[in-house]
């Protein structure tokens, strides 16, 4: 009886935990969009954090998006040997690429960067008292610290998953060119035009514009929790990649659902 009070109590914790961090985060979104014609403001602090987020991750940004490329060449080859025209291969990379693979492997790879980076930076911050001095100057941590990120965050991801669209397909040529026997450039251009729809790509940015205010809001959100000096922003950072990670598959799931169950079905028609 003893141990399943214990269990209950520490369900009951972690259930309230999780509702009182949705809940500070959703006050924490709303602030954001309320502060939103501020950012002229802070458009200077706003192009810093895109060099930051955008930028500076392009390098790992890179090597995923050409090696997502080729290893999804790589399986499709496999699975479509003898049994489906080689014609098909490039649209059916070209289509898993652009509306799933891209967007989230790049919103997962940068957001493991930027969020845990947020999340450390602002949590030393937060337990160095800076956030506290902010205040006593009547600044704005939310406008002045966060802001920034977020805009920043929701301009750069789309744009990096764009790049990392056309880098994975540049992988996937090389593989489809070097492994592949009976694959040629033209074929491999034509499967691409056959099958290619505008509105799959847009799909594809309009997720990574929702992933990049999960990234910058998840780091945001925890950093300016943290407590208790260094093992504190140690938490806080942890707590912002798990976050960060798991925001991403669930709101590329509801938008998945959204976008190709009622805004564009029947598009390919």
């Amino acid at each position: 009886m003893n141990t399943f009070k214990k269990t209950s109590i520490a369900l009951g914790s972690w259930i309230v935990e999780l509702l009182e961090e949705m809940g500070g985060g959703a006050t924490l979104l709303w602030r954001l969009i309320l502060l939103t014609p501020k950012v002229p403001r802070t458009w200077h602090l706003v192009l810093d954090q895109m060099l930051e987020i955008g930028v500076r991750s392009m390098p790992l940004v890179f090597v995923v998006s050409v090696f997502t490329g080729a290893v999804t060449t790589v399986q499709a080859g496999y699975q479509f040997s003898g049994w489906v025209p080689l014609i098909l291969l490039s649209s059916t990379v070209h289509r898993s690429v652009i509306i799933e693979l891209g967007p989230v492997l790049t919103a997962l790879v940068v957001g493991g960067r930027v969020s845990a980076s947020i999340a450390a930076e602002l949590g030393t911050m937060k337990v160095t008292e800076q956030v506290d001095a902010l205040e006593a100057m009547a600044i704005d941590p939310v406008r002045y610290l966060v802001l920034p990120r977020f805009i920043a965050a929701m301009i750069m991801l789309p744009v990096m998953t764009a790049m990392a669209n056309i880098l994975a397909m540049a992988g996937s040529w090389v593989v489809a060119m070097s492994t592949i026997k009976g694959m040629t450039p033209h074929m491999f251009t034509e499967g691409i035009k056959a099958y290619f729809f505008l509105h799959d790509w847009m799909a594809g940015l309009y997720k990574a514009f929702f992933f990049g205010m999960v990234i910058a809001l998840s780091g945001s959100f925890y950093g300016l929790r943290a407590a208790g000096g260094a093992e504190g922003v140690g938490q806080a950072t942890m707590k912002a990649v798990v976050a960060n990670c798991l925001m991403i598959l669930i709101i590329d799931y509801l938008l998945a659902t959204i976008l190709f169950q009622i805004i564009f079905k029947g598009g390919m028609t």
